[in-house]
């Protein structure tokens, strides 16, 4: 039997980046994709995004960026890790500029999307990462 995923999404902003338009636009959007989405306002710490993302059991964490917050993204990947979450499913938006993309991409995010990204797009790439993330869970 072939059930239909419905991505269970955690959206927030880690570090002292208070712009949240953005991921409001992409929570919403999300939302009206049929997916069930958990936001949280701006300045969370990292310990507090993975015991959430813990408790929730989320396919996908979004990190939105405006400011330079996304520079600390590798921690929040290093704290995944470290809490035996090592194949969470993180992508980020917002403003970030090449050099640092390639960096989010090494440190294990599994995309960038840019301003001007359609919301068709994210939303198709959140739900795919869904479906892998819960297809390798259920194969172990």
């Amino acid at each position: 039997m072939n059930q239909t995923v419905i991505p269970k999404v955690l959206v927030t902003k880690i570090g002292f980046d208070g712009h949240d338009r953005g991921s409001r636009v992409v929570a919403a959007g999300l939302r009206d994709a049929g997916m069930e989405v958990i936001y949280t306002p701006p300045w969370q710490e990292i310990a507090t995004v993975v015991k959430l993302a813990m408790e929730e059991d989320v396919d996908v964490i979004g990190i939105s960026s405006l400011a330079t917050d996304h520079l600390i993204v590798p921690k929040l990947m290093d704290a995944l890790r470290a809490a035996g979450m090592s194949d969470m499913a993180v992508i980020v938006g917002g403003i970030v500029p090449d050099q640092d993309e390639d960096m989010l991409l090494k440190a294990g995010v599994a995309r960038v999307f840019h301003p001007g990204s359609s919301m068709a797009d994210i939303a198709a790439f959140v739900h795919s990462l869904a479906e892998a993330g819960r297809a390798r869970r259920a194969a172990v």
